[in-house]
């Protein structure tokens, strides 16, 4: 747990002036926190939940007033540490970051599951960023019908790496396989770092990852880059082809990472509205904002409501490509 001030640098690209943090006149503000904040994030130091966690950390911090502090729960996907969060008070002095693994995947890979979609209250998502389809530069594709067209003439020769079992990179190739009736061979690694390895040196020719860290290999010439999974090209690599554009079979293919901002079920509506209202604050910021542009993603607030109807779908989407992979898993 790691207890945020004013001067703390995440990554050393990330220190926010006090004048860009204080709080501005006209904001919402009918409910406040009377006590230390804690922002708990579901995965390990260092990936985007965390720093996430940590951005708006830094912005709570200074425009509520209050000391905020930082958890990082890891396991289980995410799980163990949303397990845990349902059962606190939805007083707005425990917030949970949220992303695809315990806030949508889950429910479906996992037997053992012990908590409900509606044990949480959504408040915002913040940030989308595509996923991304690459292959080592000795695969003779450049797109992703070429990779179909590929796949179907060499049925035993191509497999395909990602960041493990039920993340959203397997997931995003296993909606491409569907949709398209191909069959190709998955090796899981245990994060996205092994995985990029493998593809970068060979053992295995295909990838399914998020954009970054691929895309700075792709730009090097050390992978090659055919598609991101969004409905809309990213500002990031505009020259890349989306999969919808693709192929016909894919025209409503659509994956991102997500990561946003729930609370326990049923907190007070001014907390709701004031949580809201503040990383709306956060997300118009400059520096957030050129911060979000360093890792490809793009803002993404919305009220309660939109966020609870996209997660829903989320819940639906990973549900139907789970139940036709029929994969099961139990948390451990």
């Amino acid at each position: 747990m790691t207890t945020l001030t004013r001067r703390r640098v995440l990554g050393g690209a990330a220190g926010l002036a006090a004048t860009a943090l204080a709080p501005r006149a006209g904001r919402a503000a009918d409910w406040r926190p009377t006590e230390q904040i804690r922002i708990i994030a579901p995965a390990a130091p260092g990936g985007t939940t965390d720093l996430m966690a940590r951005l708006l950390g830094q912005h709570l911090q200074v425009a509520w007033g209050q000391t905020t502090v930082v958890e990082n729960k890891s396991g289980g996907g995410g799980t163990i540490a949303m397990s845990d969060f349902v059962r606190q008070k939805p007083d707005g002095h425990t917030i949970m970051m949220s992303n695809p693994g315990p806030n949508a995947v889950a429910y479906s890979i996992f037997r053992n599951m012990t908590y409900r979609p509606d044990q949480l209250q959504p408040v915002t998502n913040l940030i989308r960023t595509p996923n991304i389809v690459s292959v080592h530069p000795s695969v003779p594709v450049k797109s992703i019908k070429e990779l179909m067209d590929y796949i179907k003439a060499n049925p035993d020769k191509l497999s395909y790496a990602t960041s493990g079992v039920g993340q959203s990179p397997h997931l995003t190739a296993a909606w491409f396989l569907q949709l398209t009736g191909l069959t190709l061979p998955h090796v899981p690694f245990r994060g996205a770092g092994p995985a990029l390895t493998a593809v970068l040196g060979g053992q295995v020719p295909v990838l399914f990852d998020n954009l970054f860290p691929s895309l700075p290999q792709a730009r090097e010439g050390k992978l090659r880059a055919l598609a991101v999974t969004t409905q809309q090209r990213s500002f990031q690599a505009p020259e890349l082809p989306t999969m919808a554009e693709s192929a016909p079979e894919l025209a409503r293919f659509e994956v991102s990472s997500w990561f946003g901002v729930v609370l326990p079920a049923n907190p007070p509506k001014p907390v709701l509205d004031a949580l809201n209202a503040e990383c709306k604050a956060f997300l118009d910021r400059e520096d957030t904002r050129a911060r979000i542009r360093e890792i490809g993603s793009v803002p993404d607030h919305g009220t309660p409501a939109q966020y609870a109807a996209f997660l829903q779908a989320e819940i639906d989407k990973f549900g139907e490509i789970i139940r036709k992979e029929k994969l099961q898993m139990d948390i451990n």
